[in-house]
């Protein structure tokens, strides 16, 4: 079962895999980005070392089954952009929750939505998820754009959830059951 939880997973521009040491610059230079981090519940990254960390973390947490963390690469250039993760994985409530970050110079151009539906796919369909959930700045317009878009519904507000440097802020809460990724998944054939 292991395996399940270190996959990689073609898209039609995207390899989405787990991340390996020799990502550590491509991620810090993404994850070091104010803009990038500005709806994060934890500060930019600051060195190489908050690379690594993630990385190790990542792969401890992927061999307990406890998330799958993988790295968004472009097909054509073999270039990481961002990270995608299916995290929180409860196997007995048969759920997870998602998250994406991606580089700034590739927002807008459909990434996280190809990388989403992928990794839906695979939580729904490998995993046998019920349920994922994600959690997101209230402020981040387009993050919300993106899971309706992916078919996840707003199901509620948690005020005052995070405090970050000072600066209190709201999550608004997403949810999509297996039922509604079917559903979608059927009206797009």
């Amino acid at each position: 079962m292991t395996q399940d939880f270190m996959p990689t997973i073609d898209t039609e521009r995207l390899l989405l895999r787990p991340l390996n040491l020799e990502d550590s610059q491509a991620l810090l230079g993404i994850f070091s980005d104010p803009e990038v981090m500005k709806y994060w519940n934890t500060s930019p990254w600051k060195g190489l070392d908050d690379a690594h960390d993630f990385i190790n973390a990542s792969a401890e947490e992927m061999a307990r089954q406890e998330s799958i963390i993988l790295g968004v690469v472009l097909k054509d250039t073999n270039e990481l952009i961002g990270k995608c993760m299916l995290f929180s994985y409860e196997k007995e409530s048969k759920r997870a929750e998602i998250g994406f970050g991606i580089g700034r110079n590739y927002w807008g151009k459909g990434f996280v939505s190809e990388a989403g539906e992928a990794l839906l796919d695979y939580g729904f369909n490998v995993l046998g998820l019920r349920r994922v959930e994600a959690e997101i700045d209230p402020d981040n317009i387009s993050s919300g754009k993106t899971l309706e878009r992916l078919g996840f519904i707003r199901e509620g507000l948690l005020r005052q959830r995070w405090e970050i440097n000072g600066v209190v802020s709201d999550s608004a809460l997403y949810g999509m059951l297996s039922a509604d990724h079917q559903a979608m998944t059927a009206r797009q054939r």
